[in-house]
C-alpha cells in the first residue's frame, strides 16, 4: 500500500480504525487518488499543512537590502564544499546550492518541497519518488531536470565527499518515471532515512560539470538554482555572495521571509582575537560567542552599553552535541581502553571550569546532553536491553543502570582521587611511574601531542598537559594553521585533537559517518577515534530502521551507552544556551525555532 509523504502516524489508536476506512474510501473508483504530499517527516507526521505559506519562525513581510557580514577564521582554497580536498569557502552549499527538499528547523527532521514540489514513498519506504517543480532552474536560466538530478547523484555518489558516497552507494536504481519525476530505489539495508537523504541531495547543473575535473579544487564561481549568485572572491580574504533578482523560489513557502539581505559575505580572520576586535569596530554584524570569559568580561565596551551592539540568550531544544578531546585509537598508546579512561580522570573539569570559564559550563556526560535522546541518568529499558543484549561485554554497568557520572573533583586543582585512580588504571595496563615519568614496559616514557588550532584550545589544552605531566605523562601542544589541521584530521595523522560533534534531535545516516568501522578505515570521515564496535554498528543501524519514535530514542540511547562506554574522548563541556552578539541594525523575528536563531530569517533596519 503506497502512503503519502510522511509515512509514519501518531493517530491514537481509536481513531486509526475509522482513518483506515477513509483511507480506502478514497481509493474507490471515482473518489480520487492519494496524491504526493508537499513534505516527509522522519518520525510522524510534517507540522505544516499542505497550502502552508511560510514557516513561523519567519516573517513573510521582511523588506529586502541591506548586506550581512559574518567572520570566519581560518582561510579557505577552494569554492567547492562537496570534495574532499582543499579547504571550501563558507555558504556554497546554503547560498549557492539547493537540494530536492528544504528543512524546516522548528521540526526535528522534517523536509518539505524546494526544487521537487512533491514526495511520495511507500510504508517501507523501499523507495522514494520526487516531483520536480516545473520553475525549478538553475541560475544561467536553464531549467532543471530529472537529468540534472540523476547526474548529481551518480556524481556525488563517484566523486563526492565520503558521506555522500556511502549515503548514495545504498541507491539500487535510478529511474526517470516521467517528464518531471525521478524514482530511486533502495537496497534491503532497511534504512528508513534514505528518502530524507536523498531529499537533501544537492542538485548540480549537468550541463556546466565535467565529473573528470569536479574533485579539483577550483575559484570558479559554481553556478546553482539558490537564491544567491557568487560575486567577489578574494583567495582566502573574503567571499561575497549577491542576491539573485530572479532566483525562481523565492515565493515557495520554505523561503518565504528568508534570504533577505541584498549581498552576505564572509571574511576571514587568521585568530579569533582579530576577528572580535573587527566585531566591536562594526565590520563584522553578528557574532556567535563560545567563550564564556569573553562573553562575561570582553563585551563591557560603550556599544553594548548604549544598545548598538544587543547580546543575547536563545534557548534550544536540541542536543548539546559532544565536545571533547579526541584519542586516536589507532595510535598504540589509546588502543588501551584503559589509558583512555585514565586520561578522563586526569581531567578536572570543577577547576577548569571556575578558573578558565567563570563557571558558565555545564559538564557534557552523554553525545547527545541536554535531550530525551541521552542516555545519562536514565536506566536502560527493555528495548535498550534487547538491543544490547549480544553485545552486553561492550557496556559498562553503571552506564547500563543510568548511574554513571564522569569524576567529580573539589574544584581545588588537586584532584588527587582522579591522579590515585588514573595511576592505578595506567598501571594494570603495564606502564610504571619512575623518576617522575610514565614508561612503558620498554622503559620509554610516555608522550603525545595534541593539535590546536586557536589560543583558546591551546589555553584549555596546556592545563590539561600539566594535570598529565602530575602522573609523568609529557602532552605536547602543537598549534597549526587550519590548512594544515584540516589535511591531519583528513588523513588521521594525529595523537589527540579537540573536536565537537553537534547533534539534531534526528540523529541519522550521519552516526555511520562518524562512529561506523567501515568510516574508521576511510579518510576524510568524521570518526576521528577510529571507533570500530559491532555494537556501535549495530545501533545506528537500528536507529536508521526504526519506525516508531519509541524505538528510534532507545536506539540512540542504547548507541550513547556503547560510546560513552568505549572511552573514545575526553568529555568536556556545553553552553546553557546560543549566545550571540548583534549589531542592533539587524533585525529578527519573534519566534526562534527549536535549533535556535536561523540569520537566514533576519533582516537589516535602518
Amino acid at each position: 500500500m503506497l502512503q503519502c509523504g510522511s509515512i509514519y502516524s501518531h493517530t491514537p489508536s481509536p481513531l486509526k480504525a475509522l482513518s483506515f476506512l477513509i483511507f480506502l474510501l478514497l481509493l474507490l473508483p471515482g473518489s480520487g487518488q492519494c496524491e504526493p504530499a508537499p513534505g516527509i517527516a522522519m518520525h510522524g507526521s510534517p507540522a505544516e499543512p499542505a497550502g502552508f505559506t511560510h514557516f513561523p519562525y519567519a516573517n513573510a513581510d521582511a523588506p529586502k537590502g541591506g548586506r550581512l557580514t559574518l567572520a570566519k577564521r581560518g582561510s579557505f582554497d577552494s569554492l567547492n564544499p562537496l570534495i574532499v580536498k582543499g579547504e571550501s569557502a563558507e555558504g556554497i552549499r546554503d547560498y549557492v546550492y539547493e537540494s530536492l527538499l528544504a528543512r524546516a528547523y522548528d521540526e526535528p527532521f522534517t523536509l518539505y518541497g524546494l526544487i521537487a514540489e512533491k514526495v511520495d514513498t511507500p510504508d517501507d519506504r523501499s523507495f522514494v519518488e520526487f516531483t520536480l517543480n516545473p520553475e525549478a532552474k538553475f541560475s544561467d536560466g536553464t531549467p532543471i531536470t530529472v537529468d540534472d538530478v540523476v547526474f548529481s547523484h551518480a556524481l556525488l555518489r563517484d566523486h563526492g565527499r565520503p558521506n555522500h558516497r556511502s549515503y548514495y552507494q545504498k541507491v539500487t536504481k535510478v529511474q526517470q518515471t516521467g517528464d518531471r519525476t525521478v524514482k530511486f530505489t533502495f537496497d534491503g539495508s532497511g534504512d528508513r532515512e534514505m528518502p530524507l537523504i536523498m531529499g537533501l541531495m544537492p542538485v548540480l547543473p549537468h550541463h556546466l560539470i565535467d565529473p573528470e575535473t569536479f574533485e579539483k579544487t577550483s575559484f570558479v564561481p559554481p553556478i546553482g538554482s539558490g537564491p544567491y549568485l557568487v560575486g567577489e572572491v578574494k583567495p582566502g580574504a573574503s567571499l561575497t555572495f549577491k542576491r539573485n533578482p530572479d532566483y525562481w523560489g523565492a515565493k515557495l513557502p520554505v523561503n518565504k521571509g528568508q534570504f533577505n539581505f541584498d549581498e552576505i559575505r564572509f571574511d576571514y580572520y587568521r585568530d579569533a582575537g582579530s576577528m572580535f576586535e573587527a566585531f566591536k569596530a562594526g565590520a563584522i554584524d553578528a557574532r556567535p560567542e563560545d567563550d564564556p570569559t569573553r562573553w562575561t568580561e570582553g563585551y563591557d565596551i560603550p556599544a553594548v552599553r548604549d544598545g548598538r551592539i544587543v547580546k543575547e540568550e536563545f534557548s534550544v531544544a536540541v542536543p548539546a552535541g559532544m565536545s571533547a578531546l579526541v584519542f586516536n585509537t589507532r595510535r598504540p598508546l589509546f588502543a588501551d581502553s584503559r589509558v583512555r579512561e585514565a586520561l578522563i580522570r586526569l581531567f578536572d573539569f570543577e577547576w577548569i571550569n571556575r578558573t578558565l570559564y567563570h563557571g558558565q559550563y555545564a559538564r557534557t556526560e552523554s553525545y547527545f546532553a541536554r535531550s530525551e535522546l541521552s542516555s545519562h541518568g536514565r536506566p536502560a529499558d527493555e528495548r535498550e536491553k534487547a538491543l544490547l543484549a549480544p553485545y552486553a561485554s561492550e557496556v559498562k554497568p553503571k552506564i547500563m543502570d543510568g548511574t554513571f557520572a564522569l569524576p567529580v573533583s573539589d574544584g581545588s586543582g588537586e584532584n588527587r582521587e582522579g591522579r590515585k585512580e588514573a595511576l592505578a588504571l595506567l598501571e594494570e595496563a603495564g606502564y610504571r611511574l619512575d623518576k617522575g615519568k610514565l614508561r612503558d614496559k620498554t622503559g620509554e616514557p610516555v608522550s603525545f601531542e595534541i593539535l590546536a588550532t586557536t589560543r583558546a584550545e591551546e589555553r584549555l589544552l596546556l592545563t590539561y598537559a600539566r594535570a598529565l605531566q602530575e602522573v609523568g605523562i609529557e602532552a605536547r601542544i602543537r598549534q597549526v594553521d587550519s590548512a594544515q589541521y584540516q589535511r591531519r584530521k583528513q588523513t588521521y595523522d594525529f595523537d589527540m585533537i579537540q573536536y565537537d560533534w553537534p547533534v539534531s534531535l534526528s540523529p541519522g545516516n550521519e552516526q555511520s559517518f562518524r562512529w561506523g568501522s567501515d568510516a574508521a578505515a576511510v579518510e576524510g570521515t568524521y570518526n576521528y577515534a577510529g571507533v570500530k564496535s559491532a555494537g556501535v554498528d549495530a545501533t545506528i543501524k537500528a536507529l536508521l530502521e526504526a519506525k516508531d519514535s519509541e524505538s528510534f530514542v532507545a536506539a540512540v540511547r542504547a548507541l550513547d551507552r556503547l560510546l560513552l562506554s568505549g572511552d573514545y574522548v575526553v568529555p568536556l563541556f556545553h553552553l546553557p544556551a546560543q549566545w550571540l552578539a548583534y549589531w542592533s541594525r539587524l533585525k529578527r523575528p519573534a519566534d526562534t525555532p527549536i535549533y535556535g536563531y536561523q540569520i537566514g530569517t533576519w533582516w537589516a533596519g535602518p
